[in-house]
């Protein structure tokens, strides 16, 4: 008997995903099992390139793709993940 939710992969399940905000080291490993080629790393966020990508990227996504509900709510997985890369406020990575 299939236990439920054992056919997703662990990175899109709550058991993979960092209660702070991305993925735990459990969601990364079980994401590049699923995608070979890929080369998930942990947040960097004492600063350089990857940082400054990642906050660039987020705040863009964050301001064109999400509700405002969703981008004033401090719980939503988005600002999670902009505050665990220290991010800070998005007006600074225009």
């Amino acid at each position: 008997m299939l236990k439920l939710g054992a056919s997703t992969k662990a990175w899109q399940r709550k058991e993979g995903k960092n209660p702070k905000g991305g993925l735990n080291e459990k969601g990364r490993k079980s994401y590049e099992k699923a995608n070979p080629g890929s080369d998930l790393k942990a947040p960097q966020p004492k600063g350089g390139k990857r940082r400054n990508s990642f906050c660039s990227r987020m705040c863009g996504m964050k301001r064109r793709n999400t509700s405002s509900k969703t981008a004033n709510d401090p719980n939503s997985r988005i600002n999670k993940s902009l505050r665990i890369w220290n991010c800070g406020s998005c007006s600074n990575w225009t």
